[in-house]
């Protein structure tokens, strides 16, 4: 490591920034380049007949930014359809360096993401992306990115650990804002009307669930084929670590042979939990464990305090089109019933759902993207499954049954009920003092991480092609 002139020295590059609404997943750090003004290097390109030229354009603490990672930002937004409010070569430098600053400190504040978080976000935005209709399938997905699911998911992990590294990093940052009802009262009596914020429409959704059976077969099978993982490391055939990166199927961890890293029981499903904490022996594997994400065995690697770190493989059982259908055909059946008048919807919830976090809630769904607990929703806070089905029905109606993923990444099917909407209008304080709260407090988390970002840039030894010296940036300090 080179320490510069006694400047901070940012280590790492990763993703976007979360709180600034940045592109998401949209590079990678890059490989390691010695440091100048105009390294130049060449690289094969996919015809390797031909080769292109890479470049150093900027340099942040000890961490270069190339070109290429400029233009394969640029790239796959334009794919997406963004557009810059400003010139994207300045705008996207600059965005790569201010993910470098919050990555550096994230690693000296020793902020970690858990093999499982990873796991489980990634699951989610494959489900996201196959739940799309022009994608519909894994296996339209893979020839849609050209790419096995094994790949995607590889390609997703590093992005997702650092996505959520800048987030918890700008979450620890915030953390003491608190915004007292005066200073809401007195942010919005200074406003134009005009200016006063629209509020989108919010729905408020009750979900019925019914989890397809699996086979008693699929069971037996998953079942057996750990027990013969179990015995393949007893026999000293393999080790436990080797089988896990070739068949578990929580991909996060078995790119590092199922190792979940120090995790207490809270961060555990109370089922793998029990079993985890009783291990002694690092020879040994668990007997077969039955989690909410499917099938696992277990090998203890170490236990401090009131931590564990273990390494597992997970399976999870296939469920069949006829038990979707059947299930649907029950959902089907409990709707019917309830608009016959013979038991309401809010009291079917607790009796026949399988939703864990609603059934003791009249199914009410709770909406925990916002900055505090709530139960409206605006629709592109919904699960995608559930959005498209109530974005047409009126408030009252139940839904037919529908195929889902939920948060767990099990296939469900479900009915929902729209309970209430509120259309899109302007913000008042008496209606919506919450909305307008999460705005002055926004705007606050905003001016802070914009504070804090200005203060970090001053610490950090910072190199830009003279080329840049022109740009109009975000933050102000780059050009030393």
């Amino acid at each position: 490591m080179k320490i510069n002139k006694g400047k901070t020295i940012v280590l790492l590059a990763g993703t976007v920034l979360t709180a600034m609404s940045l592109h998401a997943g949209a590079f990678r750090a890059s490989a390691s380049v010695g440091l100048a003004d105009s390294v130049k290097t060449e690289t094969t390109a996919m015809d390797k007949s031909n080769s292109v030229v890479d470049e150093v354009i900027w340099v942040v603490g000890d961490e270069p930014i190339l070109k290429s990672e400029v233009e394969i930002m640029r790239l796959q937004s334009e794919a997406e359809g963004m557009k810059w409010d400003g010139n994207p070569e300045c705008i996207l430098p600059e965005q790569i360096a201010v993910q470098k600053l919050f990555l550096h400190q994230a690693a000296l504040d020793s902020i970690e993401v858990t093999e499982s978080e990873i796991s489980q976000g990634i699951e989610q935005q494959i489900n996201y992306w196959i739940s799309l209709p022009q994608i519909g399938s894994k296996e339209k997905l893979e020839e849609f990115q050209h790419k096995s699911m094994a790949q995607i998911r590889q390609d997703l992990h590093d992005d997702y650990k650092n996505r959520q590294l800048v987030q918890k990093m700008q979450e620890k940052l915030v953390s003491d804002v608190k915004i007292s009802p005066a200073e809401v009262r007195e942010y919005f009596r200074k406003l134009p009307v005009d200016s006063i914020p629209m509020i989108p429409t919010t729905v408020e959704v009750e979900i019925l669930t019914q989890t397809p059976r699996v086979e008693p077969e699929e069971v037996n099978r998953i079942k057996n084929q750990l027990r013969d993982y179990t015995d393949r490391v007893t026999k000293g055939e393999t080790s436990f670590a080797t089988l896990a990166r070739l068949y578990s199927e929580d991909t996060g961890s078995a790119r590092q042979g199922g190792e979940l890293g120090y995790m207490g029981r809270g961060m555990l499903d109370p089922a793998f939990a029990a079993a985890a904490f009783n291990l002694t022996d690092p020879k040994k594997v668990s007997k077969v464990v039955e989690s909410e994400f499917g099938y696992h065995i277990i090998q203890l690697v170490d236990r401090r305090g009131d931590k564990v770190n273990c390494r597992h493989i997970l399976l999870k059982p296939h469920v069949s089109m006829a038990s979707v259908d059947a299930a649907k055909e029950r959902l089907d059946s409990i709707g019917k019933d309830i608009k016959k008048g013979k038991f309401t919807f809010e009291d079917a919830t607790a009796y026949l759902s399988d939703d864990k976090d609603t059934k003791n809630n009249h199914g009410l769904m709770v909406n925990s993207s916002e900055n505090s607990r709530t139960s409206r929703f605006k629709m592109k806070d919904l699960p995608t499954e559930v959005a498209r089905v109530v974005e047409t029905m009126k408030v009252g109606e139940i839904s037919i049954p529908f195929q889902m993923v939920n948060a767990r990444g099990k296939v469900v099917c479900a009915i929902v009920k729209l309970k209430a909407r509120v259309p899109e209008h302007r913000a008042t304080i008496t209606e919506d003092f919450q909305a307008m709260r999460d705005i002055v407090t926004a705007k606050r988390r905003m001016e802070i991480i914009h504070d804090w970002v200005v203060k970090k840039v001053k610490e950090t030894y910072v190199r830009i092609n003279p080329r840049y010296k022109d740009c109009k940036f975000q933050y102000e300090g780059w050009i030393k």
